[in-house]
């Protein structure tokens, strides 16, 4: 129902964007403005000041573009959605302190620091009126627009250079979070009680008191959970030597184990790494003139470990893209299954019961984002038959994966717009 006009920066790489989103309410979005920017590659690695300035700079422009662009306008304070796809220990809706860079930044003096703080001094150093009114990562941006759309949406998936997922769960459920009391994200700490008459009778207090305490056993408090499911590691993942070698190479060695399987940054760097390693081979491949190209099937099934491969597709190249790819889009899959698993929404009766035939299993819609997702054919399919493999084709059916576009800018100002200042006094219980 939110309706205004509300901006979102999305920082997660070497680009960032800036976004104006109209709300029109009835879920109700007209096409949004977007400006991409690259960052100048001194200021990854310069101060926290220059880095910010040179955004809040950027950000100042898009603004005066808004309307006439004259004083007026700019006079006026707007509430800004931050998507800052970064590790970061979150303190509120809207704060959160930067743990480590990634992605070939390198401030020092920002580790640390409260990263909205940061770009909110810069703002007022450039003469800019905005607030940040919430931070958050790529996935959970993609998990508010997929939500706004389809109320159905309970996890965002992020494949693409990266990947990352994140998930609704249900508050008493986070081991971490037992105990404590949070007024951010989707959790419910407090409710305002809209009083239609004057009276202050204790009778009228009590009856308020008990509308609330009975409304509070009923709802499903719940929260949303960012995954960093990129750093899993697990001694079942399929490892092989290009993985280890891989690895060893990056700059980032012994972190972001399941991202360096799955995502866009890292494919094409296993399938080089398999090539050299056949090279020494190749003499022998390419001079086998058998009609069945018995030799290839041999030298694949010997010494590659890729077993019964059809004829038509002993194009040794696009073989090897074949099988990282598919064991890529397998990993995805079954990252997502586990989270259906996790809260129940696989056709069982939770992480720990079985399958179960009696359970009427509830739609359930996955946001994604990503360049490997929605446009690699291949990986998309592959996925999508490793999901009907997991889950069986009946409860597969309850399962839709939605892809979304510009999510993680879009889907920011839309909890910008959710957390503005105008509505925290409108919160109320009918």
């Amino acid at each position: 129902s939110e309706q205004g006009i509300y901006y979102a920066l999305d920082l997660g790489g070497t680009n960032f964007r800036v976004l104006r989103v109209q709300l029109g309410g009835q879920r109700s979005i007209l096409e949004p403005d977007v400006e991409r920017q690259p960052i100048p590659q001194h200021l990854m690695t310069s101060t926290s000041e220059d880095l910010f300035d040179f955004i809040a700079s950027s950000l100042k422009e898009f603004v005066e573009k808004e309307g006439d662009g004259s004083d007026t306008s700019l006079m006026r304070r707007r509430e800004l959605g931050f998507t800052f796809s970064f590790p970061v220990k979150q303190t509120s809706v809207s704060t959160g302190i930067l743990i480590k860079w990634t992605k070939g930044f390198g401030i020092e003096d920002t580790v640390g620091r409260e990263v909205s703080e940061c770009l909110e001094q810069a703002m007022a150093r450039k003469g800019l009126n905005m607030r940040v009114a919430a931070l958050v990562n790529d996935t959970v941006g993609t998990l508010a627009l997929g939500h706004y759309h389809d109320p159905d949406t309970i996890a965002a998936v992020i494949i693409g250079t990266g990947t990352n997922a994140c998930y609704l769960e249900r508050t008493d459920a986070i081991i971490k979070c037992q105990g404590l009391l949070t007024t951010s994200g989707g959790m419910v700490s407090f409710l305002y009680v809209s009083r239609q008459t004057s009276s202050d009778s204790l009778s009228d207090e009590l009856i308020y008191f008990v509308i609330y305490l009975l409304t509070l056993t009923h709802l499903h408090l719940h929260q949303v959970v960012n995954m960093e499911w990129g750093n899993f590691w697990s001694s079942h993942l399929p490892r092989t030597s290009y993985d280890i070698e891989l690895d060893a190479d990056s700059p980032n060695p012994n972190d972001q184990g399941f991202e360096k399987m799955i995502s866009g940054m890292y494919l094409g760097d296993i399938v080089r790494r398999v090539i050299l390693r056949m090279t020494p081979l190749m003499a022998e491949m390419h001079e086998d003139d058998s009609p069945e190209l018995t030799e290839v099937a041999r030298i694949l099934k010997d010494t590659l470990e890729i077993p019964d491969v059809p004829l038509k597709v002993r194009k040794l190249v696009v073989k090897v893209c074949d099988v990282v790819t598919r064991r890529a889009a397998r990993l995805a899959a079954a990252g997502i299954v586990g989270i259906l698993k996790k809260i129940g929404r696989d056709g069982s009766g939770g992480i720990t019961g079985g399958r179960r035939s009696d359970i009427k299993m509830k739609r359930a819609v996955v946001a994604i984002e990503g360049g490997l997702y929605t446009s690699y054919t291949m990986f998309r399919e592959y996925l999508h038959e490793a999901m009907i493999e997991i889950l069986g084709e009946e409860a597969a059916e309850h399962v839709i994966l939605m892809v979304t576009e510009d999510g993680s800018g879009v889907g920011a100002a839309l909890l910008a717009a959710t957390h503005s200042s105008d509505r925290v006094d409108n919160v109320q219980l009918l």
